[in-house]
Parts: structure tokens; sequence; C-alpha cells
């Protein structure tokens, strides 16, 4: 059995709660694209865990694997190893070999790239979280990346440094204009000996631990052996880098077609198995992009998400910069649930929709005359959307704890109504419902891996 966790929107849903409740139903949680750019909060017994890198399932001791198809800062994972440990934790975390690494030099180039983005006549900045994700991306599929493999060897290592530094200093100092000596940090990161030296002791830290895997190989066996497989994809469908609104879009694939190539295990394998689809009961975005929802207009609008950006903890896990946000979009959710293949979706966040005076829903947009259900293939096409909106009746604030512990029929029937309508739109059952942050303040109506 697999079961693929998908974000449906524009990632920030709260993937981390699922995966870390239904993780406890599996043996092995594989993260299976993206980097440190990921954050995933995990609340236990009101303890509160901000993962960026590490698999959510971790905290429920599980084994957890970085895929082939993600990013790798070594720093960043071993700080959330040993945070964990600290806090009495014994996470047990492999890392493909063929996983790609972010060095050093990947985060100034990131940051360089989006500053010149932003100048008014170079583009669009993305708002990245300047943590080297697309730029390693980049050299991954330029032949040119450094592989957890890589660190293991300290000839390749440096036989790699040596014929990708030349390449990175040139293009700062001859494409950008920028003196690489001016400033200590950055000059280390564009220097082969001080690379060299730090990521062969990572890589000595890395198999003393035996933390490295064929993650193909493992996962066959783990599976053969008749074991659960959970996949965690981080951010969401929207900003996927093939099936997202382009160019605001992160440099891998959250969809569930990924689980398969980030992992190396099998299409019929990954397939066969369950693909959950998580669902803000509202939309909420981190950086730039479309957002035909969004409360940006009067007072009042911008009042109401700030009341919503309070109430739902609206700030990113990774960077802390505040979330824009917007009413539950249901093309969006539409497009989600056809590329990855929904066969069931869970809703977050329904406690923070609780008291207000009016609650809408976009259900189709308008476009020149034109009614669309499903969003438009170029950004420019998108942000020129209006939303068309159905108004849905509220409910009153409620004991999250009561309903968790209740069940579904515990929930405010406009709630209900509310899960409902979605759930009938995108014609994909329910198969949880957020009441709260922590892990019980779930309302489980199917566990996937009892189907």
């Amino acid at each position: 059995m697999t079961l693929t966790i998908v974000g449906s929107q524009l990632g920030d849903e709260g993937k981390g709660a699922l995966v870390d409740r239904w993780g406890g139903d599996a043996d092995v949680v594989v993260r299976y694209q993206g980097g440190d750019n990921a954050g995933h909060t995990v609340v236990e017994g009101g303890v509160e865990y901000k993962l960026s890198l590490v698999p959510s399932g971790a905290v429920r001791g599980t084994t957890g694997i970085l895929g082939n198809g993600c990013v790798v800062n070594p720093k960043t994972l071993f700080t959330e190893i040993d945070d964990l440990r600290e806090r009495g934790l014994d996470p047990d975390v492999r890392v493909a070999r063929r996983a790609h690494v972010i060095l050093p030099y990947h985060r100034v180039l990131d940051g360089i790239e989006e500053e010149v983005k932003a100048d008014d006549d170079a583009g669009d900045a993305v708002g990245t979280t300047g943590r080297g994700i697309g730029p390693t991306y980049e050299d991954k599929a330029g032949r040119r990346g450094v592989r957890i493999a890589d660190l293991l060897d300290p000839d390749v290592l440096r036989e790699k440094l040596e014929y990708v530094v030349p390449q990175k200093r040139a293009l700062v100092e001859d494409v950008y204009g920028l003196d690489l000596d001016d400033g200590e940090d950055r000059a280390e990161a564009f220097d082969v000996d001080a690379l060299h030296e730090e990521f062969a002791a990572i890589g000595e830290r890395l198999a003393d631990e035996g933390m490295t895997v064929n993650c193909s190989d493992y996962l066959h066996r783990r599976r053969e052996a008749g074991d659960e497989i959970l996949f965690e994809g981080a951010q969401g469908t929207h900003i996927d880098i093939d099936h997202g609104n382009y160019p605001f879009v992160t440099s891998s694939n959250p969809t569930a077609g990924a689980a398969s190539v980030g992992s190396g295990l099998g299409v019929t394998a990954v397939g066969d198995g369950e693909v959950v689809g998580i669902v803000k009961a509202y939309l909420s975005r981190v950086g730039e992009g479309p957002l035909p929802t969004e409360l940006d207009g009067d007072a009042d609008e911008e009042a109401l998400a700030d009341d919503i950006r309070e109430k739902g903890g609206e700030f990113g896990t990774v960077t802390g910069r505040p979330r824009r946000i917007g009413w539950l979009d249901l093309p969006m959710l539409r497009h989600a649930a056809r590329v990855s293949g929904f066969t069931g979706v869970a809703v977050n966040h329904v406690d923070v929709l609780a008291g207000l005076d009016e609650l809408k829903v976009c259900t189709g947009y308008e476009l020149n005359g034109e009614e669309l259900d499903t969003v438009p293939t170029t950004t420019d096409r998108w942000e020129r959307c209006d939303p068309v909106y159905e108004t849905l009746d509220t409910w009153e604030p409620f004991d999250s704890a009561a309903v968790a512990e209740d069940g579904y029929d515990a929930l405010p029937e406009a709630a209900r109504d509310y899960l409902e309508f979605v759930a009938d739109e995108i014609d994909t059952p329910i198969y949880a419902v957020g009441v709260g942050p922590d892990r019980e303040e779930t309302v489980e109506l199917t566990n996937p891996f009892e189907e």
C-alpha cells in the first residue's frame, strides 16, 4: 500500500498535520521533491515542531527518506535532526544518494537573480525563499550538479567542484558584474578549497551515521517486505513547474506523478495506492503571482484578511512572511484533482472560518465574456480572470477538541454543508477535516491505509 499526500493549492495547506497523522500507520515516509524551502509545522500534544527538510513522519518515529527528486541542504538537515534529538526524539532519516546538494553558491545566486528580476526591465521576481533551490535544480538539469553520493568520495567531490565553481564565479563577476571578494561569506561560497573541506566533512558524517541509500532499491525492498509507504509532497499544485502558474512556481513537481520519479518506486506501485489532496478551507499564498480571490480590495476586505491571517497563523514556516489571503478557489481545486488523480481530500483550517459575517466560494471565472471552470494555462490569462462567487451560510465558533472527539456530525451544520459543497464540486470524497492545529484535532472520516 502506498499513500501520496499532495498540496492542492499554493502550498501551506497543512500537509504536515496529515502526514504526521497517517504517518503513524506508515513504515516509511518519503519526501519526493523540493528542499528546505518547504515548511511543515507539526503539533503533537501542544508541542510544535517546525520542519523544512526532515519528512514530517519523523515525529511519529517512522523512517524518513529524502528522495532523489529532492535538493538537500546538509546544514539544514543536520540542524533539524540535532534539534529533534535535543527534544527527546530519535529520528531515522535517510537521504537518496542520487539527490542533489544545495551548495553555498546556490544560495548566493538565488539572491542575486531575484534582485535582478525585481528591476523594472528585467522581468518578474518570483518571491523565492532565497534558499538556493532554483539554482540547484538548474545545475541538475544542466548536468553539472553535485549529488549526495559525490560527498562520500573526496576525490570525486573535488573534481566536481573544480569544474563547476569557476563557472559560477564567472557568472557572478562577468554577467552580474559583482565583486565576489567584497565580503568574506560570499567569497567562501565560491572557494573550491573551503567548499571541499566543508562538504567532505559532511560526507563523512553521512557515511558514519549510515544515512545514505539507493532510494529506488531501498523502497522496493521495503515494499516487497510488506511495509506501508507514504509519499510527502512539498509546496502545492499551483506552484508545480509544469502544472502551476509559471513563472511564479517552484523548481520541481509537487504533483503526485513526481512521487514515482522522485523516489524511484515504479508508477504502477504508486498509482496502485491512494492520492489525497490537502485543501485549506480558504486560500493563502507566500510570494508573487495571481490570486484572483485575494482579499485586498477595500478596508473591510483587508481587515477580514488580517483576521483570517491571525487566526490561521498565516505566516511562512520558513520565512515568517505574512501570507496573502483569499476565498477558496474551486477552479484551482478542479485542476489539482485532475492533475494528481485524487482519491480523496482532507480539508484543513475549517475552524478559522468560524464566526465570519460572510462566506464566499469562487465557483468559476469570467474572462472576456467567457465562463471558465478551471485555471487557464497562462499566468497572463489567469490574472485577468474575475472570480464568480457563491455565498454560503456561515457558522459560529466551536470547541475544536470536542468536535475532534465526537466526530464529523458534531461540526456545525453550515460547516458540513460547506465541506459537502466542495466535495461535490470537485467530485472527490472528504477523508479528513482539520479543526485545529494539533494532530488530535482532525476529524477522520476515512483512513486511506485502511481502504
